[in-house]
């Protein structure tokens, strides 16, 4: 098993694809300007307080205020307010929590005024994204997460991921963090700590605590609503969360990108320094490269088609998510119809796996598989989702097949689920289903050419055409010479034809030397 990370930096938009196996796994879409992002911490204020929802709606910069629900304000409620008032009125004047005297944690089953009251200001972490017409969800037990550890303000307990499993190295981490942590502040051990040496473990402590630091004097001069500290870009804590010996390559178009990923990774992984490399292919976009812009034409469409003719339906909803496994031309004759489906509903099931992962959905997900009758198929069954589930970082909860035949699923809904439309408009009818006559589409790409090279001068062309229209226009014969040396000889231009696999068979576009589109 190996990963690769794919990036595509375009102007202020960042697409990243993780690829296992050569397979694609996982898409997400980043914008420069992006806000309101899981893990972001925000000085906001306290709109409204309503009892009866026992929640309050906080203004922190969004269109639409956040929900700030009881049960996500945490046990040190009362000591994040505290603190916060009193950095803001000159009383705390240090980030570290020494001398810090906390206050009793709140009631489980408490209500909402008792804590938070109109016009307050309040420090809180985006918990959820922005997602259709709903305002972020936030929470006030802030927590900074790191490569090795996640630090807590306000905490003293210290726990270890249960993905550990050795009791001796499970001892040393803690008495390790025992000995390390600042006061007043608790920890979360990381799996990916494993064995790691102390001088990594106290290093990365340092930089959450020098993080916290960072929130603190932005806090001081904060005016709400406010960001006082950023969780960090999607690819640098996709490569927190995920990077280990198995990460073999991570490819970036981006020079900028390249350096500052070099230097990321110099800071976590050293060793891992050199699998990073700049792609700087102008004539091939990167995803065409790595086969990444196929796989999502052929995975984000309403029908999924699996290697073995067998397919998936699914539909969405704003809660609810639904896969229809259909067994379409796969059915071997020397297996019982029984076999046959137990085969089917377990490709499907490595397929759904993988589609939850790479379109992010999230609330409720039913599967309607296909229906057998023998209890050891339908645990069988069960067992290989749960496998296929294991590399899903977001939480989930699975229910066994009941006796309809249907799995439900509960998953973890942070942020708004990846949708890619793969269905496209006609360049040429703009959806009326009427275009030009085929023979006539290379005299118009000519005709244009020779205005562009004559009327505006342009010496260097780069014209981009679907991958059809590529090879008739650039393969000629020893007898007949090809339609772009014909072009080049009547313009005199350096006219360079590019395939683009995802065009649209009547769609072109004309490019400068300084890859900028010309527009007629």
């Amino acid at each position: 098993m190996s990963y690769e990370l794919i990036i595509n930096s375009a102007g202020n938009d960042t697409v990243i694809a993780l690829l296992n196996d050569k397979r694609l796994v996982e898409l997400h879409k980043e914008r420069g300007s992006t806000r309101f992002s899981v893990g972001d911490i925000y000085l906001g204020k306290v709109k409204k307080v309503m009892t009866g929802l026992n929640a309050a709606f906080v203004d922190v910069g969004y269109e639409k205020d956040a929900f700030l629900h009881y049960l996500d304000l945490g046990p040190q409620a009362a000591s994040f307010i505290k603190y916060t008032k009193t950095v803001k009125d000159g009383k705390q004047n240090v980030s570290n929590l020494m001398y810090f005297k906390n206050e009793t944690d709140i009631p489980k089953d408490g209500k909402i005024n008792n804590v938070v009251q109109s016009g307050q200001n309040i420090l809180v972490q985006v918990a959820k994204e922005p997602i259709s017409a709903k305002g972020p969800r936030i929470t006030t037990e802030i927590s900074i997460a790191g490569r090795y550890l996640v630090l807590i303000p306000f905490s003293d307990k210290i726990s270890v991921s249960q993905k550990i499993r050795e009791p001796e190295e499970k001892k040393r981490l803690k008495d390790l963090m025992q000995t390390i942590k600042p006061k007043n502040f608790g920890v979360i051990v990381r799996t990916v700590a494993e064995h790691k040496t102390v001088t990594d473990i106290e290093n990365d402590l340092n930089d959450l605590v020098a993080k916290w630091d960072e929130c603190f004097k932005a806090l001081q001069s904060a005016d709400p609503p406010m960001r006082v500290l950023g969780e960090m870009d999607r690819t640098n804590s996709m490569l927190r969360d995920l990077l280990n010996a198995n990460f073999n390559n991570i490819h970036v178009n981006d020079a900028k990108v390249y350096e500052e990923l070099k230097t990321y990774l110099g800071n976590i992984a050293p060793d891992k320094v050199e699998i990073v490399k700049h792609y700087n292919n102008a004539k091939v976009p990167i995803f065409d490269h790595f086969g990444i812009e196929k796989q999502i034409k052929g995975l984000f469409g309403k029908t999924v088609n699996m290697k073995s003719g067998a397919y998936l339906i699914i539909e969405h909803t704003e809660a609810l998510h639904v896969f229809d496994v259909n067994s379409g031309n796969r059915a071997k004759s020397d297996k019982t119809q029984e076999e046959n489906a137990l085969a089917v509903n377990l490709e499907a099931a490595d397929e759904i796996a993988r589609q939850l992962r790479l379109r992010d959905m999230g609330g409720i997900v039913v599967i309607d598989f296909i229906d057998m009758h023998n209890p050891d198929n339908r645990k069988v069954l069960f067992e290989k989702l749960k496998e296929e589930m294991k590399g899903d970082r977001a939480k989930h909860n699975i229910l066994p097949p009941s006796k309809f035949g249907l799995v439900q699923i509960t998953r973890q809904r942070v942020r708004p689920e990846m949708n890619v439309d793969v269905q496209e408009v006609c360049p040429s009818c703009s959806g009326t289903g009427k275009v030009q006559p085929s023979v006539l589409f290379v005299d118009t790409i000519e005709s244009t050419l020779k205005y562009i090279a004559k009327e505006q001068n342009q010496k260097n062309i780069i014209i981009c055409v679907h991958p059809y229209i590529e090879a008739y226009i650039t393969k000629g014969s020893f007898f007949k010479p090809s339609i772009l040396k014909k072009w080049k000889k009547a313009t005199g231009a350096n006219v360079e034809v590019r395939s683009m696999a995802a065009f649209g068979l009547m769609e072109y576009k004309f490019y400068n030397k300084l890859e900028d589109e010309i527009v007629i």
